[in-house]
Formats: C-alpha cells, structure tokens, sequence
C-alpha cells in the first residue's frame, strides 16, 4: 500500500522501510536490499545443496574409482600352476634357500625382505658375490597379478623369474640347471619334492623348484584400507586420502597407475616432457654401458629406448628409494618428479600431501606366512 504524500512502502509490518529520499534514490536503496535479500537466500540454497551434494560426491568418486581400480582378488592361483600345501610350503623354503647360489649368501629373500615389506630399501641390490645390480628391487608383493616381471618385463611370470634366476650372473649364479639342482639335491630337499610334486619320477628339477617358489609367492597378497573402500566401505580412508584419490584421478597419474595393483600393468616410456635423468638425478651405470634404456636392453628396438613397465603402487609407501634405480629417496619427492616428467605439471605441496595420503592407504600387512623365515634342512653349503 503507498499513501499518498508519503515516501513510506508497506508490504507488511516486518517489511516496512520508511524513508525520506527522493524516488530515484529510494528505488536505487529498495533495489540494493533485494539483491542483499536474493543473495542471502542464494546462499542458504547453496547450504543446504552443499550439505546434499558432499554424499552424493563421495558416491560419485568411488564410482569413478571403480571404474578405474579394482580389489586385490582373494587369491591368484592359476590352472597353469597348481597349487597345494606342500608347494607352497617347500616354495617359501627355497624363497629363503641361501645354499643354491654360488656364494652361498644369495636368495630371494635376500631382495625381498618381510623387513622391508617385500623389498630391501636399496638404491641398487646385491647380487651374488656382492655384484651391485643395475636396478631397485621392488617388491614381492602382488607381483603374480602384473603384466610381467622386471622392469624391462624380460620375464612374464613370477615361474619364469625364479627359474631362469638360478643362472643370471647377478642372482645365483650357476652355471647350468644341472649344477643348480645337484646342490638343491644335496641339502636334503628330495623328499620335500616328493610331496610337492607326487608321481613324478625325478621331482627335483628347476622347473618344478620355480613351481614351488610360484606357488609361494601367489600367496603373497596384501589387502589395504583402498580395497574396503572400493568394496563399499566409504570409512576406510580418510578425507584427506579421498582428496589425494580424487586428484591422483584428475590429474591424470591413474592414466598409467590404475587396475588391481594400481600400475604394473602397462609399459610406458620415463620421461615423456624431458629426459628423466634430468628430474631424478639417475646416474650412469657401467653393467648397462650409460643410462638405463629399459626395455631397449633386452630387445635392442629403437621403439623400446627408455621404455620401463609402470611399476605397482600398492605398498609404495613403505618401499623406498623410488624408480628403477632407487634414485629418490622420498614418496613426496617421487609425487612431484612423476607429473613432472609424465604430466608436465608443477604440483601445489597441498597436493602432493594429499596423493601422499591416498598412496598410504595402498599399504597391507605384510602377510603372516611370509613375516617368518622357516627352518631349512640342515647341510653345509658346498659349491
């Protein structure tokens, strides 16, 4: 209601503004109030959605991290390689078996320590008679789940790995299979290979000691906080991880580091927006005459020069140094070379704190069964 002779607007009580202004100003001041008004109320909106839209964004982003990771499967046996108590028990023997090696001192476990969660926290590994090895060890766990082994990927199964190490130079170091399965004879494991590999004449051959070691490191699974999380469980990391989640997707690290073991299964070149020397700090290495090429030293293909297999992430948190040749120390410091060099990207410290965050939630047990050496056979080492 608008009285005549009067600069007063009455819409209802609680709204009454009384003025002296002239029109042109009380428009101007009654225009001002209501955009003070519809801003208040815009952004009680905004309240209230925000509220309604932090659930629906946790949904979003596991549903979008389903789509791009995938649990630890309960377990990885194949038809290829049967598996039975007895394998597996002999298997984590030889795992551990110093005595087949020419200098008596070299195992697996001497690179892949339950101490070091399935590593050593070496730059370089010691190879028999204490060669430095050309490359990081990285660690055992999950590895029966990745596209090949070694960061060349010169070898495709956990199987062909411990086979053809009994003759590698740098690993045991025999001369032949023959002379590799006469010490495994001579420790006094025949009748273990009897149980494990019933009804065959000669059970004690290199392709079944690999067998054995196989079966043993099929079991060597290592569940995380992630895993319950892409399961459902929104509880199993924290806000900070879910942001590191989010922007480790965004930014295109999990274009390369995705599936169940979160990389490790593809091959990619190191060093996409300059030479990854330049970042790392990598050094030359006599064994491989200069850099190291990666695939290139095992196929000698132009297309193969610094071609390496995308290593796996789960339990990067606890593996360090990084790369495959130990050449950074720390986890952030890593964050920050790879989407240097992959992405060409520069990362905020927030950012790296959180991918940080959601890389230690890739982190398992380290499983019980591997976290205690057995007992071997008692026999003196004989070369």
């Amino acid at each position: 209601m608008c009285r005549a002779g009067s600069n007063e607007i009455a819409h209802n009580p609680a709204t009454t503004i009384t003025t002296s202004l002239a029109p042109k100003e009380l428009t101007l001041k009654i225009k001002n109030t209501l955009r003070i008004v519809l801003a208040i109320t815009a952004l009680s909106s905004i309240s209230v959605i925000g509220l309604v839209s932090a659930e629906d964004t946790d949904k979003a982003l596991l549903e979008r991290a389903k789509s791009m990771f995938k649990p630890l499967p309960d377990t990885v046996r194949v038809d290829d390689y049967p598996h039975s108590a007895a394998r597996i028990e002999l298997g984590k023997a030889l795992f551990y078996e110093t005595r087949v090696s020419t200098d008596g001192r070299m195992s697996c476990a001497a690179c892949h320590n339950p101490s070091y969660h399935g590593a050593d926290s070496l730059a370089l590994s010691v190879g028999v008679h204490g060669k430095k090895l050309p490359r990081n060890a990285p660690t055992v766990f999950n590895t029966p789940l990745l596209i090949a082994q070694h960061y060349g990927g010169n070898r495709m199964t956990v199987e062909e790995q411990a086979m053809k190490a009994l003759l590698s130079p740098l690993a045991y170091g025999n001369k032949d299979y023959a002379e590799a399965e006469a010490k495994i004879k001579s420790l006094g494991y025949t009748k273990k290979f009897e149980e494990a590999f019933p009804n065959e004449k000669e059970p004690v051959t290199a392709e079944n000691w690999a067998a054995a070691i196989g079966s043993f490191e099929r079991t060597l699974l290592t569940p995380a906080p992630f895993d319950k999380y892409l399961k459902g469980d929104q509880r199993a990391i924290s806000k900070e991880a879910k942001i590191g989640l989010d922007k480790f997707m965004s930014v295109g690290c999990a274009g390369c580091h995705s599936g169940v073991t979160v990389g490790g299964q593809s091959f990619q070149k190191f060093g996409l927006t300059e030479d990854y020397w330049l970042a790392t700090g990598s050094k030359e290495h006599e064994a491989l005459k200069g850099r190291d090429k990666g695939k290139w030293h095992d196929t000698q293909k132009p297309e193969d020069m610094f071609i390496f297999k995308v290593p796996q992430l789960r339990n990067v948190a606890m593996t360090p140094p990084y790369f495959h040749d130990g050449s950074v120390a720390k986890l952030d410091d890593a964050v920050r070379v790879m989407a240097r060099l992959q992405l060409g990207k520069q990362l905020s410290d927030d950012d790296v704190k959180h991918i940080v965050a959601f890389l230690q939630t890739l982190t398992g047990d380290v499983p019980a069964q591997f976290a205690k050496a057995p007992a071997l056979p008692v026999a003196p080492y004989s070369n």
